[in-house]
């Protein structure tokens, strides 16, 4: 199996189109880094190397790192009363691996320069792991490290844009990617979305009538979407990818929320803890249940390699380990790895090491064990979100004896850690004399003064002018004012009381 753009897979499996017109110009010019392509006879052993500036690892001031961790199938993980009896694996990473531990990266190796593409064994790892999820559907494909999605993003919008290039992305998304595209002189432009994500008919009809040069990408986050929290179908996402395959427009594919997917929600269920799900000894088919609920991937979907994904461990283990990879086919793979020689060089040798060795513990398996128990408590955090909604915003209240159902709207996340609140700004006594914009700074500025903190969504806009500041309002900003929440960050008492907080802004603002 391949861990880089130098190996195959499946030999059954046709090879992906050669998409490497798409390349910038940047891209094509890249050369290999002369002393890079000098490190494989440095680390031969049957060469005394004096070519390479590589320090000498017993000169690393590290001998071991340690952590502890869960161990699978971490059933009750989250249970306070359950947790502190919890069985723990010790992850013990040392310099050399002279005992010649399984599943470890020794301090030497994970700790010097060289290895531009990710330490080998995480990357043959993660490559597993990808084939296991989304079975890409031809077979020259590969995997490359990354310092998270937005280093990946940085990466992939250099290798296929140039400065004055367009690229597309859902009307409202995450605002740091935009910035990173614009900082590049690179203009974004919206596609028309409803709250479950892209309209496949609508982008096809964009495209079609496109003037001038096409978008070079589209930039998508589909699955828990930041801000929306809307979840793209399968059938959806086969339709957005074939008007992309019609039009040859490539597709990054950002997805830190994919494995935050979450059953339908049942509603007054909060109240309740979700079962532990079984073990693979009680449930043998257990897995592939689990993997069989997941939504198709565009990844899965490639026909043609016109996918480039973008992975992180960052929301399903910690953000502060800064480690994501790229998976797209091999001549992507290669370019992008000599950007990485002369820019990150690799991820820190830290996280790697101590990342491969807790996945290498747990176990392809254990690590889905993992994916399973995380998907059971952001479902519940997510229950007792909709239920606080259902109570402060549907329910009949002191604040609002009619409720709010004339005044907000949202649709149910399915994946992810956002919710979307959409307001009818005609509602509001002030319409008219301020534009939907004014409104959504007027309640968020209320709430802050109540206590709670909202983010607008026009600051998530994907049409924002890197030149022009001013915010192009939507059609539909035009009588709506839009506004991002999370039940991911805060305990489940705060939660509730922060939707509270919100609902009495809303109804001091709308019905006062």
């Amino acid at each position: 199996m391949a861990t880089n753009g130098t190996g195959s897979h499946a030999t059954t499996l046709p090879k992906a189109k050669d998409l490497r017109h798409h390349l910038s110009p940047e891209a094509v010019a890249r050369r290999p880094s002369p002393l890079k392509t000098a490190f494989k006879y440095a680390i031969d052993p049957r060469i005394v190397s004096l070519g390479g500036g590589l320090p000498l690892p017993a000169y690393f001031p590290f001998e071991t790192i340690s952590a502890t961790a869960p161990a699978a199938p971490f059933t009750d993980y989250n249970d306070p009363e359950l947790s502190a009896n919890a069985p723990i694996v010790e992850v013990e990473v040392d310099r050399y691996n002279r005992n010649q531990e399984p599943g470890m990266i020794p301090l030497a190796t994970a700790m010097q320069y060289g290895q531009s593409d990710g330490c080998k064994p995480l990357l043959q790892w993660i490559s597993e792991h990808t084939a296991t999820v989304h079975h890409p559907p031809y077979s020259n494909w590969g995997c490359l490290m990354t310092v998270g999605n937005t280093q990946g993003w940085d990466a992939a919008l250099r290798l296929l844009t140039s400065r004055g290039d367009t690229i597309l992305a859902e009307e409202y998304t995450f605002s740091s990617a935009m910035e990173a595209a614009h900082a590049q002189g690179v203009r974004s432009v919206p596609v028309k979305v409803d709250l479950e994500g892209i309209l496949a008919e609508k982008l096809d009809e964009q495209l079609t009538n496109w003037q001038g040069s096409k978008p070079k990408l589209l930039y998508t986050i589909p699955t828990g979407q930041n801000p929306t929290g809307g979840t793209l179908s399968p059938e959806r996402r086969k339709a957005v990818y074939d008007v992309l395959s019609k039009h040859d427009i490539i597709i990054v594919e950002d997805e830190p929320y994919y494995f935050l997917q979450m059953d339908a929600y049942a509603p007054g269920t909060s109240a309740t803890k979700l079962p532990s799900p079984p073990t693979a000894e009680q449930e043998p088919e257990k897995y592939n249940k689990f993997l069989s609920k997941l939504v198709t991937s565009y990844l899965s979907l490639d026909v043609d390699g016109r996918v480039l994904r973008l992975d992180s461990f960052s929301k399903v283990m910690a953000p502060g380990t800064r480690l994501g990879w790229i998976v797209a086919q091999d001549p992507f793979i290669e370019r992008l790895t000599r950007q990485n020689e002369v820019s990150i060089q690799t991820p820190a040798g830290f996280s790697q090491a101590i990342v491969y060795s807790l996945l290498s513990k747990w176990g392809q398996n254990g690590y889905l064990d993992w994916l399973i128990e995380l998907r059971k408590e952001y479902t519940h955090r997510r229950n007792v979100c909709l239920d606080a909604l259902d109570k402060f915003f549907v329910q009949p209240s002191a604040h609002a004896p009619a409720g709010l159902t004339e005044v907000v709207e949202w649709k149910e996340p399915t994946a992810g850690m956002f919710f979307w609140l959409k307001l009818d700004a005609r509602k509001h006594p002030l319409y008219g004399q301020l534009t939907p914009l004014q409104l959504e700074n007027r309640i968020y500025e209320a709430a802050i003064e109540h206590g709670i903190l909202f983010i607008p969504g026009s600051w998530f806009r994907a049409d924002q002018d890197p030149v022009d500041e001013t915010v192009k309002p939507a059609d539909d900003e035009e009588v709506s004012v839009f506004f991002r929440g999370t039940f991911a960050t805060v305990p489940q008492d705060k939660l509730i009381e922060g939707v509270k907080l919100f609902a009495e802004v809303i109804a001091k603002e709308f019905l006062s």
